[in-house]
């Protein structure tokens, strides 16, 4: 259910270069990050009753979103991020989350998704591809951690890494991905193409999901 306990009154839009401005001691600004959130959740609170009503995508939102340039704040600067903390993030989450509880939620599960890379796949020049892809295009990330039986226990996996004859296997059912059907983050032609697919042949029901009616 949304909350929508407050109304965001005289909030501004921030333009695209937002993300540019000057910044001290490698830290967003509070308030440029605080004003760009605003933003968005001016549009999450015009649209909050529509997303809950209709059980829907909160399409403007998220748009809202990838405008004032929030979807890459936490990957480091030299990938091209901002190299926001997490506590900025959760920041963001608060000012969404009191307008539209589906738009903080979707935009924590992203960020989670964006922190995992950041931690343990920063060093890859894969990912660090992909991180700089996510910054400049603004890429949401599915989340995908059911698996059917370890319930809300996201950290315990019953899918653990094989060691096979000097590979690494991963072979994962990946039953729920949730709001798979919005995010372009990574379709199976470019995954193909990559290389990336034919070693970890789970990928896409993993960490990736299909855009359009690629399959």
């Amino acid at each position: 259910m949304n909350v929508r306990g407050i109304t965001v009154q005289n909030f501004r839009v921030v333009s695209d270069a937002a993300a540019d401005i000057a910044r001290r001691d490698g830290h967003i600004p509070a308030a440029d990050l605080n004003d760009r959130a605003q933003a968005v959740a001016g549009v999450a609170a015009q649209t909050a009753v529509a997303v809950d009503r209709e059980a829907r995508f909160p399409h403007e939102a998220l748009a809202a979103a990838r405008t004032q340039h929030l979807l890459g704040i936490l990957v480091p600067h030299e990938l091209g991020g901002e190299g926001a903390s997490l506590s900025d993030v959760v920041e963001v989450c608060y000012a969404l989350g009191r307008t539209c509880a589906s738009t903080a939620m979707i935009y924590a599960m992203h960020q989670t998704k964006v922190a995992l890379i950041v931690r343990h796949g920063r060093e890859s020049p894969w990912h660090q591809r992909l991180l700089r892809r996510l910054c400049a295009e603004q890429l949401l990330l599915a989340s995908s951690t059911t698996e059917g039986q370890g319930g809300g226990d996201v950290r315990r996996s019953i899918a653990p890494i094989q060691s096979e004859t000097g590979h690494v296997a991963l072979v994962r059912d990946a039953t729920v991905i949730s709001y798979g059907e919005h995010p372009p983050v990574m379709s199976r032609s470019q995954l193909e193409k990559s290389g990336y697919l034919k070693s970890f042949p789970h990928l896409l029901g993993c960490v990736s999901c299909l855009h359009g009616n690629e399959s």
